[in-house]
């Protein structure tokens, strides 16, 4: 079946670039016509969807070296009420044309679709939403879109609760009719004598009937009305669910009251039983269980809530010489802001006025408040201490640190990990199947339930059809990602994604870079030996100065270290990186080239003259390098990096749970072995290239799975390689590409803490898909009448409605139970968690 689809390409800038893509596209197999227009930067393809798809066109038009424009958006959605809901509007969105994939979340109501722009429009997704029986809550950006769903949720809590009350009042009176005179005789014939003596066929019982008439149709035909409305637009999408059972279940039973109550004569003489308490009462079960999940699943999200409330409502500008106080939604980009002690900061920025310091323990977890001076950058939802502060805006609005972190935690909270596969693939064909069973119950006791065979039919059937609402399905695993992730970000860990959530808990090797991982990352030059012949002030001015064209933090510490020893630095003339070795640079007509041995090899240069100083400094945990100039080694030079306080506290902390640590460096080897042994690191990777980390890495990988941290930027390939990259943040490098977790903090007790809460989330989800699909298994044949004749168990709807509920409650309240989750590493001595009471209240 052919299909036409238009996809946008940037990059493209004349003739030629419109032939690559086209040529390109057209040798994937399926596509049968190409159009690519230079000026509006679209191509428009036709393709034969039984052969190739959107997402192969897109990899093609990467693979020639452009970039398919594809958007993200997330819909909040209302109405959904099980796992059969959550697949009927995803397969409604991936049905749109455009629609690269679609995941729906019934824990957050969100479903986030990745959609080509110039092919459907979210106007259209809406709809499409709204065409399959839901609605979709109409928003606006920032913390207007909050405000939009806390309130759409708001009122459908209230609604539910006005439905359950109404239907209380009338199913209670109704249930103690029905139970209470076959429990005391006396109120029996009390009711007999007020409401009995009917003529004709309906005899003693018809005054009885009449009244539990009057009081289950005002349940059946008022609150029921919901399970009507989604029922039948579920049967109409063929995608039958909850909706439909309880809609199904509770017709079938009052039905079958109302006739056996004004027809008792088709039925053989005593066995014109009513059962109007089954279905009011079912009715009324059913909405008490959502209105717990619905109080629930707003606990749920309640460290989202937190992370929300760190957001500054307003913000004090300076225009026009004026101050004056706005919503921080209509703060500009290089606005400037005044900053007042005690006050959030309101968005990202750089200070251009004043000295204070700032807590930004909600953020990066780090406990001391951070001293901000002129040029110094600042943080939105951080607090500013004591001094008045004056910066300029330099990010605003969704760009800033915090609403980033937000918005990861929302991605990963309605993500779906590969455990959801099991899942999904049940419930696709489950209700189908209990549809039959229900059939089946019917027809069986229809045929061999002897005089009362006709009424157990009935009973059975609707046991069935309400005991297998597949509620808990649907809940088991993203209400414990939801809570999972949420805790995470109180801990300051950011899962990107789901899969990450459960991979991590498998990893056999966590491998760490070095520099800025396990150490400060912060240098500093302690020793420095020249060759006889050289002048050691010389040399170091020399190499200081062509250090400090360099960026690298090994060029910084010699250059502040010339500076403490009163070296006058010189202009280079020239300067070049070479990547892994060292650098090469021109100083006052000399040149200078400073790096590790194996850059003094590449040059032809003999170090053995320094080998005994090289051993003893990397037996002491330092770096060694080399410089020479004008072609001649000059000298040696060491640098140290201290390990961080809380490095071996966390190492210690991955081993006792039974974790191998590996450490990959740069340094040379005895440098690396003196650190690993100082730390009691298992496994050492030494003098590895930046470009060598990746294969290092899959050097691991032949051990068991690896999770690799570094710092998310020199560490990419690594972090991409790696069953999951772990990357140690600043609290503002959120947006990292290639790593799947982020830690704000650049604290390597995350790490275990990561680890731990993944594998408490990953058992959480399995204790609860256990418990939904053991309820349905066990449940199931109970109500169908199975071991009634065996055991005498049997499970009226009423019951059947109770333990429906209950199982979703159930399945809640035991992903609620992630909220008290326990670090093993206990960061409370070095300050706050990163949303905390403290940090909120302040």
């Amino acid at each position: 079946m052919s299909t036409t689809i238009e996809l946008g390409v940037q990059g493209m800038t004349c003739a030629a670039c419109v032939g690559r893509v086209e040529r390109g596209l057209k040798k994937v197999e399926g596509v049968e016509d190409v159009g690519v227009n230079l000026a509006t930067e679209r191509a428009v393809i036709t393709f034969d969807e039984g052969k190739t798809s959107p997402q192969a066109l897109i990899e093609k038009v990467k693979d020639v070296g452009y970039e398919a424009v594809v958007s993200d958006i997330e819909l909040p959605i209302s109405g959904m009420t099980c796992a059969n809901c959550v697949s009927r509007v995803e397969r409604a969105l991936k049905k749109q044309q455009g629609v690269l994939s679609a995941s729906v979340n019934l824990a957050s109501e969100r479903a986030t679709v990745h959609y080509l722009p110039t092919t459907v429009s979210p106007a259209q997704l809406k709809q499409a939403v709204r065409d399959a029986g839901y609605e979709v809550i109409e928003t606006q950006q920032g913390t207007q879109q909050e405000d939009a769903e806390k309130k759409a949720r708001e009122e459908e809590l209230r609604k539910l609760k006005n439905q359950l009350t109404v239907a209380s009042v009338f199913s209670i009176p109704l249930f103690l009719i029905a139970m209470v005179p076959m429990l005391y005789m006396p109120i029996h014939m009390w009711l007999m004598d007020r409401l009995g003596h009917w003529p004709g066929p309906w005899g003693d019982i018809m005054g009885m009937n009449l009244l539990m008439l009057a009081l289950a149709t005002p349940v059946q035909f008022g609150p029921g009305m919901r399970f009507y409305r989604g029922g039948w637009k579920a049967l109409k999408h063929r995608s039958p669910d909850m909706n439909t059972l309880v809609m199904i279940g509770t017709t079938a039973a009052f039905v079958y009251s109302v006739v056996a109550t004004f027809f008792p004569g088709i039925f053989p003489k005593g066995t014109a039983h009513v059962y109007y308490e089954a279905s009011g009462v079912v009715i009324t079960l059913v909405l008490l269980g959502k209105y717990f999940e619905a109080i629930a699943k707003g606990k749920s999200s309640e460290a989202m809530k937190k992370l929300l409330s760190l957001q500054a409502k307003s913000a004090r500008v300076i225009r026009n010489g004026q101050e004056m106080e706005i919503s921080v939604d209509d703060v500009r980009l290089m606005e400037q802001i005044l900053v007042r002690p005690g006050e959030k900061i309101p968005v990202d920025g750089e200070v251009l006025e004043g000295q204070s310091f700032v807590d930004e323990s909600m953020i990066t977890g780090e406990p001391i408040p951070v001293e901000k001076t002129k040029s110094s950058k600042v943080t939105g939802g951080t607090i500013n201490q004591h001094g008045v502060l004056t910066f300029k805006a330099t990010r605003i609005g969704a760009d800033t640190a915090l609403a980033q972190i937000i918005k990861l935690v929302e991605r990963a909270q309605g993500s779906k990990p590969p455990i959801q596969g099991l899942a999904d693939k049940v419930v696709a064909v489950f209700v189908p199947i209990v549809l039959v069973i229900a059939v089946l119950t019917f027809l069986l006791w229809l045929i061999f339930g002897g005089e009362n065979a006709l009424s157990n039919a009935l009973v059975h059937t609707v046991a069935v059809l309400i005991i297998a609402c597949p509620c808990a399905m649907g809940l088991a695993t993203p209400t414990s990602i939801m809570v999972g992730t949420g805790k995470a970000a109180e801990l300051g860990v950011l899962f990107k994604n789901g899969e990450a959530l459960e991979m991590l808990q498998k990893a056999d090797i966590v491998a760490v870079d070095k520099t800025g991982t396990l150490t400060e990352g912060k240098p500093t030059l302690t020793d420095f030996v020249v060759q006889p012949g050289f002048n050691e002030r010389d040399v170091l001015a020399l190499v200081a100065s062509a250090e400090r064209s360099s960026e690298h933090p090994v060029a910084d510490a010699i250059v502040k270290g010339a500076e403490l020893r009163g070296v006058d630095l010189l202009k280079a003339d020239s300067f070049n990186a070479v990547p892994g070795f060292g650098l090469e640079a021109s100083v006052s007509g000399r040149k200078v080239q400073v790096g590790a041995d194996r850059y003094m090899a590449k040059l032809g240069l003999d170090v053995s003259s320094f080998t005994q100083q090289a051993q003893n400094l990397g037996n002491e945990g330092k770096t060694p390098l080399y410089a020479a100039v004008d072609g001649k080694l000059a000298a040696i030079i060491a640098v140290s990096d201290p390990i961080k306080s809380s490095t071996p506290e966390a190492i210690k902390a991955l081993q006792s749970m039974g974790l191998k640590v590996a450490m990959i460096t740069g340094d040379n080897k005895n440098t690396a072995e003196a650190i690993g042994r100082q730390l009691g690191i298992d496994q050492v990777l030494a003098e590895v290239l930046p470009s060598g980390k990746a294969d290092a890495v899959k050097t691991l990988q032949q051990q068991g799975k690896v999770i690799f941290v570094g710092d998310g930027i020199n560490d990419a390939p690594a972090l991409a390689q790696a069953d999951v990259g772990l990357a140690i943040g600043t609290g503002t490098d959120v947006a990292i590409e290639t790593a799947d977790v982020i830690l704000m903090a650049g604290d390597m007790r995350g790490v275990p803490n990561a680890i731990s809460l993944s594998k408490s989330t990953l058992k959480n989800i399995k204790f609860n898909l256990f418990w939904a699909f053991a309820y349905n298994i066990v449940l199931i044949p109970v109500a169908a009448g199975v071991v009634q004749s065996t055991l005498g168990w049997s499970l009226s709807p009423v019951l059947a409605a109770a333990a429906m509920g209950l199982s979703s409650v159930f399945v809640l309240t035991n992903a609620l139970r992630l909220r008290s989750f326990r670090p093993p590493v206990n960061v409370q001595d070095a300050g706050q968690n990163p949303v905390s009471s403290r940090t909120v209240q302040a």
